[in-house]
């Protein structure tokens, strides 16, 4: 009797280191895939991307900002497909709304996203339609708008917006540290992770978690529209394309960063800057060695299958 005790004894143990080295395994995945993708690019273009890294970066921003707010969503197990269509409709309204002072601008940009996210919220939490089909559905109509607005001509923003590298860079960090704190620091990522593990559960223990999801849907719309005043200060302009994409992109860097598209327990809030990175570089290495569209989307997919397989947490698929 007391053998059968110790042999499970030791099984357990076992399986916790085992399921310890994986965790190590999946959490150093992203910086040692981050770290060698950068070195392998530097190497095949002759060091040239080194010399480039300002103009790699400069596309950082607007991504990692946006990631952040489909990071939450993710976490509580929802997902964005969206942001792209937001940050097309907040950068025609920045542009508009910076002939009359940036403030204004950047609360317009803020106010648009946040309208769109409580949309998409309103539908997905109120109206039990599936996440996944009400951002699609936005994604169209919005689009639609967009091309719409830009159909005689881009529109164009204020002289006054000055594309300055700093003053991105310190939005970025300022929006992020914001973020890292709330998420890792207080109730509000415990919340979001609780109810990504299990929602009835965390219904139970006194999480009110409509009222959360309507929330983070428009977190997520406010700072995608804050994301756009980034946009408009890098580009000037808003064409049909505006935003274009900008789901699909904000989903690999998530995903490139080891974040389980189940969400939970095992997210971790690096993935959002591992993630943005790594998308970046490998995205900037492509196109410096010349390959084609199609021939970067290959390459890209192939990538995002080999992290979803290595991420996916399984036990919350299988529940």
């Amino acid at each position: 009797m007391g053998s059968q005790v110790s042999a499970k004894t030791n099984d357990k143990e076992q399986q916790l280191k085992k399921a310890s080295k994986m965790a190590m395994v999946r959490a150093l995945l992203p910086i040692v895939g981050l770290v060698v993708i950068f070195l392998l690019f530097n190497v095949l273009t002759d060091f040239r991307m080194m010399g480039n890294m300002s103009l790699a970066f400069s596309q950082v921003y607007v991504t990692m900002i946006a990631a952040m707010g489909v990071f939450f969503i993710m976490t509580m197990g929802g997902l964005d497909f969206s942001q792209g269509s937001i940050l097309g409709i907040a950068s025609i309204v920045v542009c508009i709304l910076s002939k009359h002072g940036i403030a204004i601008a950047i609360l317009g940009g803020i106010a648009s996203g946040v309208i769109i996210g409580a949309i998409n919220g309103y539908f997905y939490v109120y109206r039990k339609i599936k996440s996944f089909i009400v951002t699609i559905c936005t994604m169209f109509l919005f689009r639609g708008f967009i091309k719409y607005m830009t159909t005689n001509a881009p529109v164009s923003g204020s002289a006054t917006l000055i594309n300055s590298t700093g003053f991105k860079v310190a939005c970025t960090v300022v929006v992020l540290v914001i973020g890292f704190i709330a998420f890792r620091y207080t109730k509000f990522g415990t919340y979001l992770k609780a109810i990504g593990a299990g929602e009835k559960a965390a219904m139970f223990s006194g999480i009110r978690t409509d009222r959360m999801k309507f929330l983070m849907y428009v977190l997520a719309g406010a700072l995608t529209g804050f994301a756009a005043f980034i946009n408009v200060i890098k580009v000037g302009s808003v064409t049909s394309s505006g935003g274009n994409q900008l789901e699909t992109q904000i989903l690999i860097a998530l995903v490139l960063g080891g974040m389980p598209i189940s969400g939970g327990a095992k997210v971790r809030f690096e993935n959002i800057v591992v993630g943005s990175l790594l998308y970046i570089v490998l995205n900037s290495g492509l196109t410096m060695m010349g390959f084609s569209t199609q021939m970067m989307q290959l390459i890209q997919g192939v990538v995002f299958l080999i992290f979803v397989a290595v991420f996916a947490d399984r036990e919350s698929l299988t529940v």
